[in-house]
């Protein structure tokens, strides 16, 4: 039992408390940009074409999927999916989600090498995730250092494709930010709002970050421990 509560369960709960305020942040700044619509009644998926086309990419399909803030693109597929609040939105907020998939697709196209590396690095950490703690907790139960330790380093897998994905989602904001201004498909007030909206969901990956590099330290001084 003393491996399992013990005062390292604070990193655990300071990442919990960074995600929870990360999420809460985005969720409240679209929530905000929601109701503003871009004064050229564009809708996400509109402005998605747009920007895939001006780009010289037709061959990348653009679905509606369910839920909220669930937009992302597929390399593997060329699909970029937005979301009920984005597709039919003519909001800001829309406007700036629809364009930061996009900014994948544009990456996909040109090759951009952190997309590749996290691209390659996301099936490992997706075992990681799998099977990293049942590993750990039975090796610290039966006293298996070794296995405990070999959990630890699967799971160093997950943090290693958060790091990765930071420059990755930052960039396709950057991209997002700078179409979205040179064609003149917001105003400059309206791009400042569709800013503040990726900055927040940029924040999610750094939170997300922070929480699992203070997990993986708190897993480290387990295993050392034992």
């Amino acid at each position: 039992m003393h491996y399992y509560y013990d005062s390292s369960y604070i990193l655990v709960l300071i990442g919990f408390v960074l995600c929870l305020l990360a999420s809460a942040n985005v969720k409240s700044t679209f929530n905000r940009y929601s109701k503003i619509a871009n004064r050229r009644g564009l809708t996400g998926a509109q402005v998605a074409e747009k920007i895939l086309h001006d780009a010289g990419i037709y061959d990348v399909m653009i679905q509606r999927i369910g839920g909220e803030l669930t937009d992302h693109y597929s390399p593997s597929e060329k699909v970029l999916r937005l979301s009920d609040v984005v597709y039919d939105s003519p909001s800001v907020a829309a406007i700036g989600v629809a364009a930061h998939e996009c900014g994948h697709a544009i990456q996909h196209q040109q090759s951009y090498s952190p997309l590749s590396i996290r691209s390659a690095v996301i099936p490992f950490a997706n075992i990681g995730s799998k099977i990293s703690y049942p590993m750990i907790f039975a090796g610290l139960f039966f006293g298996w250092v070794g296995l405990a330790k070999f959990g630890v380093a699967l799971f160093s897998l997950i943090v290693i494709a958060q790091i990765v994905t930071l420059p990755v989602e930052f960039n396709a904001s950057n991209r997002a930010l700078k179409i979205l201004g040179g064609a003149n498909l917001l105003d400059a007030d309206e791009l400042g709002g569709a800013k503040s909206v990726l900055f927040s969901a940029a924040l999610t990956y750094v939170a997300a970050v922070a929480s699992s590099l203070l997990q993986l330290i708190r897993l480290m001084r387990l295993t050392r421990r034992r």
